[in-house]
């Protein structure tokens, strides 16, 4: 049988690639058979991937696609934080504010690991161990199925940081939730927990991962029941406010995050797939993934362009303000953005240390 992978003993630095036995349904270990894990490697960055993590997502993809002992791949993120919060911003603000020909480039490479997600031969199940922001949310949309913790949380950054939710959500989120939902979480960039997204339709299956006193609770800061408010509407999977959020932190601080249940889960699936045609699972599988494909072949490459162009703009301080930001302030006065533009003001360092001045090096505001 011919090798039919792209490199030759690959090895990746970034990433973490590991074959594991295939189970059954006693729990034994399959002969020959297993799942690949691709996982995220850099929870001090809460799993965002770098430039080289994402060649090695594609080549890592190429190389489950073309495992003929495989049954699935699962694609996760080390540790219990995060699954992927997107791009990594110390790149972003370092190498890619203000160089649209070096991030269309790289762009290049996020809508090939997209593509490797959605081409690949075998189905991808998105391991969501924590949180699935940004760019994280659309590599996870763009899996074929979803089983999370119920502690995490999903949605976007873009228009809150200086960019548009174009790598992805902007095609796949209204396939999910619909419009009106997908347009809040776009434009908003509200958080929702694992259990409003899996009541709108985003994810296959979440369980608990907080243990208090050794048993599995539900994720306390969330209305885990069917309430509703005093206005009718239905509050399951929202957020707890006031005393019951005070309540549900204080609980949480009592506990400790165990994902045996998520690997559970995981492997619970891969059995389930296990235990069907091979060449029928893949051409159902692709055939389902026509939907999102239908969207992201449309647009992948025009969203490209304008990301690349925004560079120069809203991203250039956007992304800036985040990294050099602190937890209590990592975003740009917008007020007084839309101020200055409504003035006439023209995009410069001067404008951006006017809207984030941690965003701008000592010598630049110096020397405007």
């Amino acid at each position: 049988m011919k090798d039919h992978n792209l490199v030759e003993q690959f090895s990746p630095n970034e990433i973490l690639l590991e074959r594991r036995p295939a189970r059954d349904r006693d729990g034994t270990s399959v002969n020959g058979l297993h799942n690949v894990w691709i996982t995220l490697n850099n929870p001090r960055e809460l799993n965002s991937y770098t430039t080289t993590s994402i060649k090695e997502v594609i080549l890592a993809l190429r190389e489950a696609s073309n495992d003929r002992a495989a049954v699935a791949v699962v694609l996760t993120g080390s540790g219990t934080q995060a699954f992927c919060t997107g791009g990594n911003t110390r790149e972003y603000a370092e190498i890619y504010a203000g160089a649209p020909g070096e991030y269309r480039q790289y762009m290049r490479l996020f809508n090939d690991m997209v593509s490797a997600i959605l081409s690949c031969d075998k189905p991808v199940i998105c391991r969501v161990n924590g949180m699935r922001v940004g760019g994280g949310q659309e590599i996870g949309m763009a899996c074929d199925f979803s089983v999370a913790s119920d502690l995490a949380v999903f949605g976007q950054a873009g228009p809150r940081h200086g960019s548009a939710p174009d790598g992805g959500s902007t095609d796949f989120l209204p396939l999910f939730v619909g419009i009106e939902r997908a347009m809040l979480s776009a434009t908003l960039c509200e958080p929702w927990s694992a259990h409003r997204f899996y009541r709108l339709g985003g994810l296959t299956q979440i369980v608990p991962a907080l243990k208090v006193d050794g048993k599995y609770v539900s994720n306390p800061l969330v209305v885990t029941d069917r309430e509703y408010d005093e206005f009718g509407r239905l509050v399951f999977g929202d957020w707890k406010t006031g005393e019951a959020r005070e309540a549900g932190k204080a609980l949480m601080s009592k506990g400790t995050i165990d994902l045996s249940l998520l690997d559970e889960a995981v492997e619970g699936l891969c059995t389930k797939l296990l235990h069907t045609m091979p060449d029928c699972l893949t051409k159902t599988v692709e055939s389902v993934r026509k939907h999102k494909l239908e969207h992201w072949d449309r647009n992948r490459e025009t969203n490209r362009a304008w990301l690349a162009l925004n560079m120069m703009t809203e991203a250039n301080a956007g992304f800036r303000a985040f990294h050099y930001g602190t937890r209590q302030q990592r975003e740009a006065d917008f007020v007084k953005l839309r101020q200055r533009l409504a003035e006439g003001a023209r995009w410069s360092e001067a404008l951006i240390a006017e809207i984030a001045p941690w965003a701008v090096p000592e010598t630049t505001k110096a020397g405007r």
